[in-house]
This record gives C-alpha cells, sequence and structure tokens, in this order.
C-alpha cells in the first residue's frame, strides 16, 4: 500500500477530466448546432464547409443580382414602350401630312408643331430614364461608344462630292498606345483595333489590327493607321481614298477622289463594348456574367430629329425614317425582353444551386442533435461514475491507519 501516489485516484482523475471535456464539447454543438465549431473539431470539414459557404454566399447575392437586373431591364423596357406609342402617333401624323388634302401654311404647319412636341418628348424619355441614377436610353451604355467628336479622335469634312475630291481628317493629338489599345475605328464599314499585336482580329467581318506599342506617340499611331488602312483594305489601289501623315504628324488625313461613298459611312466612335455587366455567379470568369448594351434612343440616335411633316414631300419622306425608329426600338425592347428572360431562369438556377450547396454544407457544418445527445448522455453517466470512483480511490489509503495503530 503506498500513499505517495494513489495510481487508482489519478487514472481515475484523468478519466473524469476526459469525460467533462467531452461533455463541454457536447454542449457547445448542441448550443450552437454546429458539428465543427473550430478548426481543431474537424480541420478538413471547416476547409471545405468555408469553400462551400463562400460559393454559396455568392450565389446568393448573385440572385440578387440577377434580381436588381429584371427590376433595371423592366425600367428601360417599360419606357420605351411609351417611346413606340410616341413613334405611331408620329408616323399616323406623317401619314395625314402625306395625304393631298392639307395645305403646307396651316395645316401641315400645325401637324409639325406636334411632331416636334413629340420629338421633345423622345428625348426626354431618353435622358431621364434612369435605374439608380444609371442611364439607359441615352446612348451611355451603348458599346457604340460615344461620337467621335466626344471621344479621342475628331473628323472633319469638306462633304461628299460626286465628281471632285472630299477629305476627312482623323487626329490622334494628346493620345498614347496606352489611351487607344482595345479602342476601335470604324470607317467605310470597316474596324480597326488598336492593339499591341500585329495579327488580324477577326477576318470573316474586315476587322483588323493596329499594331502600336503601349508608348506609341500621336504621330506614330498615325502612321500605324494610315498603313494599316491602306495595307488591308488597298485603299489606294482601288481609289476609294489615300491615307497620307506627315512623319511628325498626329493627323491621317483622307482624300476620296471620285468616290461619293468614300466618307459616305464614317464612323468612329470609342465606348464599352461591355454596356451593363451583370455579375450572376459566384465566379470570376466570364459564364459568370451577363451584359447589356442600349444604343441612343432620342430621336437623334433614331434618325428622326431632322424629320418635318410641314410639306408633302417632307411628310412622305418622314414615313420611312419614323417606321425604320419604330423597328429599331422593337429590336430594343425585343432585347430587353430577351436579357429578362433569360435573368429569370438565371434567378431559379441560382436559388436551387444554392440550396445543394447549402444541403451539402449542413451535412459537413451541422450537428446531428439526437446523436449529440445520445452522446451527452453517455459521457455525464460516465462523469458521475468517474467522481463516484474517484472519491473510492481517495479512501484506498485511509486503510494504512489500521497499520498504524
Amino acid at each position: 500500500m503506498r500513499i505517495q501516489h494513489n495510481i487508482s485516484a489519478i487514472n481515475t482523475a484523468r478519466q473524469l477530466a476526459g469525460n467533462d471535456n467531452a461533455i463541454s464539447k457536447n454542449l457547445q454543438r448542441l448550443s450552437s448546432g454546429y458539428r465543427i465549431n473550430s478548426a481543431a473539431d474537424d480541420a478538413a470539414g471547416l476547409a471545405i464547409s468555408e469553400k462551400m459557404r463562400s460559393q454559396i454566399n455568392g450565389l446568393n447575392q448573385a440572385e440578387n443580382n440577377a434580381e436588381d437586373g429584371i427590376s433595371l431591364v423592366k425600367t428601360g423596357e417599360g419606357n420605351l414602350n411609351e417611346t413606340t406609342s410616341i413613334l405611331q402617333r408620329m408616323y399616323e401624323l406623317a401619314n395625314e401630312s402625306s395625304n393631298g388634302t392639307y395645305q403646307d401654311g396651316t395645316d401641315r404647319k400645325n401637324l409639325d408643331k406636334e411632331l416636334s412636341a413629340l420629338k421633345t418628348e423622345i428625348d426626354r424619355i431618353s435622358t431621364s430614364t434612369n435605374f439608380n441614377k444609371i442611364n439607359l436610353l441615352d446612348g451611355s451604355i451603348s458599346n457604340k461608344g460615344t461620337a467621335i467628336t466626344d471621344a479621342a479622335f475628331y473628323t472633319t469634312t469638306a462633304g461628299v462630292q460626286d465628281s471632285a475630291a472630299a477629305t476627312f481628317t482623323l487626329d490622334f493629338a494628346g493620345k498614347t498606345g496606352k489611351d487607344l489599345i482595345g479602342k476601335t475605328i470604324t470607317l467605310n464599314d470597316k474596324t480597326y483595333e488598336f492593339t499591341t499585336d500585329s495579327t488580324l482580329i477577326n477576318s470573316k467581318s474586315g476587322n483588323t489590327a493596329v499594331s502600336i506599342a503601349t508608348d506609341a506617340k500621336a504621330a506614330d499611331i498615325a502612321t500605324a493607321f494610315a498603313s494599316a488602312a491602306a495595307s488591308v483594305d488597298g485603299d489606294t489601289a482601288t481609289g476609294d481614298y489615300s491615307a497620307s501623315t506627315a512623319a511628325d504628324s498626329s493627323m491621317v488625313t483622307y482624300t476620296a477622289a471620285n468616290k461619293a461613298v468614300a466618307i459616305k459611312a464614317v464612323d468612329a466612335r470609342m465606348g464599352n463594348a461591355a454596356g451593363i455587366v451583370f455579375q450572376i455567379g459566384a465566379d470570376d470568369s466570364k459564364d459568370q456574367r451577363v451584359s447589356l448594351n442600349v444604343d441612343d434612343m432620342s430621336s437623334k440616335g433614331l434618325g428622326v430629329d431632322d424629320v418635318s411633316i410641314g410639306s408633302q414631300p417632307d411628310a412622305q419622306a418622314a414615313l420611312k425614317k419614323i417606321q425604320d425608329a419604330i423597328d429599331t426600338v422593337s429590336s430594343t425592347r425585343a432585347d430587353f425582353g430577351a436579357l429578362q428572360n433569360r435573368l429569370e431562369h438565371t434567378v431559379n438556377n441560382l436559388s436551387t444551386s444554392s440550396e445543394n450547396l447549402t444541403s451539402a454544407e449542413s451535412r459537413i457544418r451541422d450537428v446531428d442533435m439526437s446523436s449529440e445527445m445520445v452522446e451527452m448522455t453517455k459521457n455525464q453517466i460516465l462523469s458521475q461514475a468517474a467522481t463516484a470512483m474517484l472519491a473510492q480511490a481517495n479512501t484506498q489509503p485511509q486503510g494504512v491507519l489500521q497499520l498504524l495503530k
């Protein structure tokens, strides 16, 4: 018999401490509802669970993003509905004014007043339609960008002439390669994209690269542009137009000889091809986003700003322009509607994905309450038994007293 070291009591105390620690974990899991409350509980399970949680949070926010996108689309399409109604009325007025029973100075003049007021309202709708202060119909989210005079270049023309030379100029003054790389210019239905790569961008659509360095100066850019236009389109050889630029000049001057069509479709625009981008997924990848581009829905953007019905010929000519504007608005509304339907399906898909991932994460992270209660009951019984045995173990050394009597 020993009194310096009560091995039985030490062993029982260790068992009791272990039981108390297990009960503490049982209480933590039951009170929190989680099987994993710290990395010590299940390090691998915690890592998997946290990755799932970030994806679930991303999916839930993406669902909200898509719903916001639906609201934005509804706003734009709803206002375009009124633009369509206005254009229909304008078409009616133009048709009415085309009739020979009206007089120019009185009847058609009064009809033209209403037409002018309707054009003003189209402009107001285009500038006032916004979602969260984002203008939707004024062309600011168009992949065509802003007009050349408002962007990196400007153009001047001497007019389109059938038999005499006409000139126009692109000016790159103050621009560097960094400003232009990734941007495009369209001239005579051919698109040029500024890039550091000299390969063809898209041969099928006639797009070509204008290869420039990031630090290229304005004169270098002008020279590269003139060279690309001449080499790819064969402008000098065909006589459509020829480009010229001085070594120290930032301007590219085009001269069209006997070609009225040479500058008929001059369109140099720099815009954000992405338009409005909706994040409809949890990850950073292209398939997790969808974009919306809306052209300028003002009277100018629709090509009806200059229509007049003050005379019978003008009214007759206005019919086609107004019909084209109606078709343009209808096409844009169709784009809105298609995107809305897509986003509605996206919301449903995101909701289902989030639900399934949440279920998977729950199986890893959440505690089984009934199983944990059984485990805690067992540990409580063991703890009570260990307490009783510790009391017994502590009484064993008292037998030594009998030997000392």
